[in-house]
Order: C-alpha cells, then sequence, then structure tokens
C-alpha cells in the first residue's frame, strides 16, 4: 500500500478528539501482522508493542483530528456547532464536512458576519435540511463532524485534510512495517485527544514508563510568502528534529542521538523551533519521575486548514528516522 493510499484509508474514518475507534480500527488491522501485541486503553489509544531487548522507548503521533460538535438545530434546519480542537472559522469556511453517518454538509457563516473577525457564533452547518425535523431526522446534538476535503498529489507534495496528524500515522505504519530488528522495546502509541490537550499520551505514558520517548507530529513551517518566522522548518529540507515549542524543551540527550543516527544514515533532517503550539512530547517530557524525550516533525504547511500540505521526500526522512531509532539500542538512562 502506498503512502497516499494509506492516508486516503486513515481519512475515510471517522475519527475527531474522544471518538478515534475508527481511525484505531483501520490502523489496528494494518499493523497487527507486524507487532506483537495490539491494544486499545480506556482513553482510546491505540498501543501497538513490538518486543526488544533495549530499554523502553515509546513513539506516539495522536491519531485523532479537529472538528466539530452538533450543539443545537434551528427551526429552519441549520445547524450550530462547537469546536474540537482549534477549528478556525475563517479557516473552515465554506467546507464540505462529514458526519459519522454519513451526512454531509457544508460549514458556512452567517451573511452579515465580517468575515476578517469571523467567530464560531457566527456559523452553522448546512445539510441541506428543509426544517428542524428533517434535521433531525439526519443528524443529532451531539454528533460530531470532520472536514471532508480530497486528497490530492503534486509531484513530492501531497494535500489533505487531517495531515495533523495521519501523516505521522502513517509514518509509524511504515517504520513498523520495516523494521528488521527492535534493539529497545518499542511500544508504538496512537494517540487519543491530542487536539483538545494531549490527554491520551499521559496516559499513555504513565502505563508505559518508558525511558525515552519521542512525539511524531506535524510542525509549522517558514517557507511561505509572507513568512512571520513562526518556526522553522521547510518542506522538502527533512524530517525535522525538534528542540522546543511552547510544550516542551526537548532533552538534549535525544536530541544529539537524533542527529547522531541522521549523520550515520545519511537521513537529510533539519531543526525544529516553534514559537507555539505543542506535541504528545509536552506530557510524555513530565511523566511519572520524566522521561528522556524529542519529537520528529513533519514540516506541513497551512496547519489546521481543510487543505494541509506535506512533502513525501520529508515523509520518507521521518519514517528512516525512526526506524533507525527503533534498530539502534539506546544508552542506559
Amino acid at each position: 500500500m502506498q503512502t497516499l493510499e494509506m492516508l486516503k484509508k486513515l481519512n475515510a474514518a471517522h475519527g475527531p478528539s474522544g471518538d478515534e475507534s475508527g481511525v484505531a480500527q483501520v490502523i489496528a488491522e494494518l499493523c497487527r501482522p507486524y507487532a506483537d501485541s495490539v491494544e486499545v486503553d480506556t482513553m482510546g489509544n491505540l498501543i501497538v508493542h513490538k518486543k526488544g531487548e533495549g530499554p523502553k522507548l515509546m513513539f506516539s503521533a495522536h491519531m485523532d483530528s479537529i472538528g466539530f460538535i452538533v450543539t443545537h438545530i434551528t427551526e429552519e434546519g441549520f445547524l450550530r456547532c462547537g469546536r474540537l480542537g482549534g477549528v478556525a472559522p475563517k479557516a473552515a469556511a465554506y467546507t464540505a464536512v462529514r458526519f459519522k453517518n454519513g451526512v454531509r454538509g457544508v460549514f458556512a457563516k452567517e451573511e452579515k458576519a465580517e468575515f476578517g473577525k469571523l467567530k464560531l457564533d457566527e456559523c452553522f452547518i448546512d445539510i441541506g435540511a428543509k426544517d428542524e425535523a428533517e434535521a433531525q431526522k439526519m443528524v443529532s446534538v451531539g454528533d460530531t463532524a470532520i472536514y471532508d476535503s480530497p486528497i490530492f498529489c503534486n509531484s513530492n507534495k501531497v494535500v489533505s485534510p487531517y495531515m495533523d496528524n495521519r501523516i505521522s500515522c502513517v509514518i509509524l505504519l511504515w517504520a513498523l512495517m520495516q523494521i528488521k530488528a527492535c534493539a529497545n522495546d518499542c511500544w508504538f502509541v496512537f494517540s487519543a485527544q491530542e487536539e483538545v490537550g494531549l490527554r491520551g499520551a499521559k496516559t499513555a505514558a504513565y502505563a508505559i514508563d518508558p525511558d525515552y520517548g519521542i512525539a511524531v507530529d506535524v510542525t509549522d513551517v517558514d517557507d511561505v510568502p509572507g513568512s512571520e518566522k513562526f518556526g522553522t522548518a521547510q518542506l522538502g529540507a527533512g524530517a525535522a528534529i525538534k528542540v522546543m515549542d511552547s510544550s516542551v524543551i526537548c532533552h538534549p540527550q535525544m536530541v544529539q542521538a537524533m542527529e547522531k543516527l541522521a549523520a550515520e544514515n545519511k537521513i537529510p533532517v533539519q531543526k525544529d523551533i516553534l514559537r507555539a503550539g505543542g506535541t504528545d512530547a509536552g506530557v510524555i517530557i513530565t511523566s511519572r519521575i520524566g522521561v528522556i524525550t524529542g519529537g520528529i516533525s513533519v514540516p506541513c504547511r497551512y496547519i489546521h486548514t481543510p487543505c494541509e500540505m506535506v512533502d513525501l521526500t520529508d515523509v520518507q526522512s521521518c519514517t528512516a528516522l525512526v526506524t533507525a531509532l527503533a534498530e539502534n539500542r539506546m544508552d542506559p538512562v
């Protein structure tokens, strides 16, 4: 299965924060032949174990996505909604959305709402219902919706909703399939509820109690017109080794270990420093008495919009770095 096909398969499943079971089921089916155990915990994390004799090494890639939750159905049949995670109304305006039961609609703004200062309260989802009664037959209060944008590829660039963070799930899947022998005791966590507070990785790290932790996620870039130097990564420059963001200052030992492995294996890498934003690394590093933690980031344009963009060469570099970490024994803590 190619990367694009795998991404399409994951995006076809329903998986907003708090309801990741559909995505977890797809990932479990894909990784089961390559794992020693596959389990889902109370939080909804999918935890995949690949045994090894070395220290415990935990990789975490969140499988949940941002989305919408229906809060009210109007007399006219329109849906008012709340947000799951960092939904920006301006970025979502006039985008197709899809509910778990297959109902589709359009996220739109009120006609008189000022686009520049658009608020979620000034927006609605239009499912084409003629009135409240018809809408209630189609969806219910509490139902969740996700972006329903297409996936396409131009050269090495792939555009898709929910690169954040399905592309990192693809990376962990590819690494699982490519690892020849685990030098470390590897735990691959496809975490739940990252977009609403890094919740899944927190409980998973507590349960696994790893010696080392790696969060695999997307990162913002500094390579588009008008960039304000929000991040340091660029598309096509390789796997981004995280140094820090607002949730974590990565352990120097882990940063150095990844840089050394990258050099030895001729894996293209760059540094990832973000002025804001965070990943599962933020809760892994503080688990129990602390975990030596780092991050592998996929440079991504237009994060949290319906059309996120990554470069397939960066995906390959991230996969190679995850694989190298699994296959090379980490120094004792």
